[in-house]
């Protein structure tokens, strides 16, 4: 059994900056790094990292193949991974506070440039019982979606960013939803204030038979499967760079339950990944290994 993760991968640009400029205002950057990102990128390789076997579908240009190499040497299968000669690769500008909070903006490149071919390649090369996990960076969400559930795989989405694209999408052919407040919120038409506690029970309520994950900040997290119900608190650290905490947190958790570890110890295992991850700057550079996240988990008992 493996999981494909038809996902993005983006070039990301990360501005560290002394506050998120505001309409109308210039602001000096303190410095420019550039990282590899984008959340199948991400996702992908916190998966990996965490033991899953993982092929990742998608697209990058010819300026993106460096990422290509990544995945690859961080031993994720880049078969199903094209590189076009027509568009490129989607980026990310990045603005970053000195606290570590970050506000993204996206292009999609290559990612907004997948066409049916590619689609119906990846999905010849899968088999009942696999994975597939998702999110909303790439085009054609709804098909991907519907092609994963006809073709007996466990679909799993992170509705991320939470837009009118997800509008087109059959949420009930969803096996699993991993997302945030502001996800969440956007999904169940509760105000983004609502508590942990309100939007869990409308998720519950509104999708039924969907094992969901929502994810808190520093609230923690919740696992909900019908009325069964696991909340893990998170680990308190300072944080450095938050970008890749909600994917890091999604590869490891999926890695745990595809293993066949119980939700206690997926959602655990999870949110010690992430809190390493936010110790660290740039995406995927600081998605921990499984070594460390064993260290981290011992040292707290």
């Amino acid at each position: 059994m493996r999981i494909l993760n038809f996902g993005s991968l983006n070039i990301d640009y990360v501005y560290d900056v002394e506050h998120f400029v505001r309409a109308g205002e210039t602001i000096a950057s303190t410095a420019l790094n550039r990282y590899p990102g984008g959340k199948g990128l991400n996702q992908s390789i916190a998966l990996a990292r965490a033991g899953a076997s993982v092929v990742h579908g998608g697209q990058v240009g010819e300026d993106g193949v460096w990422l290509v190499d990544l995945l690859a040497q961080a031993g994720v299968d880049t078969s199903l991974t094209r590189v076009s000669d027509e568009v490129r690769t989607g980026n990310a500008i990045i603005q970053r506070e000195p606290e570590g909070g970050n506000c993204i903006i996206l292009y999609g490149g290559a990612n907004r440039a997948i066409d049916d071919a590619l689609v119906d390649e990846t999905f010849s090369h899968t088999e009942p019982g696999d994975w597939l996990l998702l999110q909303n960076e790439v085009n054609g969400l709804d098909r991907l979606v519907r092609e994963g559930h006809a073709h007996g795989l466990t679909v799993v989405l992170n509705p991320s960013p939470a837009d009118e694209a997800l509008e087109d999408v059959d949420l009930e052919s969803v096996d699993v939803l991993v997302l945030n407040e502001v996800e969440a919120s956007v999904l169940t038409g509760l105000p983004p204030e609502s508590s942990g506690e309100e939007l869990a029970d409308a998720l519950e309520y509104g999708f039924p038979g969907t094992r969901v994950v929502l994810t808190l900040g520093s609230a923690g997290s919740v696992y909900v499967d019908g009325e069964a119900r696991v909340r893990q608190e998170a680990f308190h650290v300072d944080a450095v760079d938050t970008t890749a905490a909600g994917d890091t947190f999604t590869g490891y958790l999926l890695a745990a339950l595809m293993a066949g570890e119980a939700p206690e110890v997926a959602m655990r295992r999870a949110s010690a990944a992430s809190a390493i991850a936010v110790t660290r700057p740039g995406a995927a550079v600081s998605i921990p290994t499984p070594a460390e996240v064993d260290a981290f988990l011992a040292a707290r008992g």
